[in-house]
């Protein structure tokens, strides 16, 4: 069985993603106001600093740190804090939004060697709950010092922006998946990184178990006595501890799992509710209903219907 982190991490998916490289002469400062929910930067080479509503302080980025910044409010990159943004980056247009139509003296390609600050950002939409829920667990900026194993990474996406050949939007999807989820599963293993409840217990030898059987068998009917026998503890032990180390009860954990899968599925299929519904460890579509409209506020039904138009 694979990792609990590997099963979320699984479902953080990129549809579409827009990515641009720019070569920036100093002074320079960019606000970026697009409207999307996660951005994720880098300098290529070069330095520069972050600046976003609801972070504590600017953020330092040195080159090949990578920042993952969440929320739709907008932030600014520049060479200093003291630079005042000289130019807006708004909303970002399907295909991707061109830097170089900026009141900045910007350009293509690598970085030179003599340290030329180039900047390379990417940005996406968040599919599904249970994306969500990862993305729930970070800080508004998160800062990953420089990874020697996403230097090859950052190579090809450089490689890529430079060629306009077939199947470029899917080699841009797959390495920013790639580059996402290798840059969550280092903040979370930072020291005093806050990583949510869930990861740190996919540590422990019971709950992590217990974490792997729930995240493979969403559909299996668990009780927390079947739970705890899985793993070789008994009821009472695996209970506290499950709640000491995840933040709330077995039960209360897989219901939330379930209903966040039966979301994603509703959305991205056509399984009808029903077939949903056992799929994820309930009885019937009613049992889902109800259970649905307790967590989420609307019927399933509904919820497939405001996925499905957004």
């Amino acid at each position: 069985m694979d990792d609990a982190l590997s099963h979320l991490l699984s479902d953080v998916r990129t549809r579409g993603a827009l990515f641009d490289q720019s070569v920036l002469q100093p002074p320079w400062s960019l606000r970026f106001d697009e409207g999307l929910p996660v951005s994720l930067l880098s300098m290529l080479s070069g330095e520069a600093w972050l600046t976003a509503a609801g972070a504590p302080s600017p953020v330092p980025l040195h080159t090949g740190d990578i920042v993952v910044v969440v929320g739709p409010e907008p932030y600014t990159v520049a060479d200093s804090r003291a630079t005042t943004p000289r130019a807006d980056v708004h909303r970002a247009a399907p295909g991707g939004t061109s830097l170089h139509d900026l009141t900045l003296p910007l350009g293509d390609g690598p970085g030179d060697p003599a340290g030329t600050p180039v900047l390379l950002k990417a940005t996406y939409q968040v599919h599904g709950s249970v994306s969500r829920r990862v993305l729930n667990a970070l800080p508004r900026v998160a800062r990953v010092p420089a990874l020697p194993e996403c230097r090859p990474i950052m190579g090809m996406i450089s490689t890529e922006i430079a060629r306009h050949s077939p199947g470029r939007q899917v080699m841009f999807d797959r390495m920013l998946d790639l580059l996402l989820v290798s840059s969550l599963r280092e903040w979370f293993e930072l020291p005093g990184s806050a990583a949510p409840s869930w990861y740190r217990a996919h540590h422990d030898p019971l709950i992590g178990q217990a974490l792997r059987l729930i995240h493979d068998s969403p559909g299996r009917p668990w009780t927390v006595a079947d739970l705890a026998a899985e793993v070789g503890a008994s009821r009472a032990r695996f209970a506290q501890r499950f709640t000491e180390l995840v933040g709330q009860p077995p039960m209360t954990y897989l219901a939330q799992w379930r209903i966040s899968l039966a979301a994603d599925l509703l959305a991205c299929s056509d399984a009808t509710v029903e077939a949903v519904a056992r799929r994820v460890g309930y009885a019937n579509a009613y049992a889902l209903s109800v259970a649905f409209k307790r967590t989420l506020g609307v019927r399933p039904g509904e919820h497939r219907s405001l996925a499905r138009a957004r």
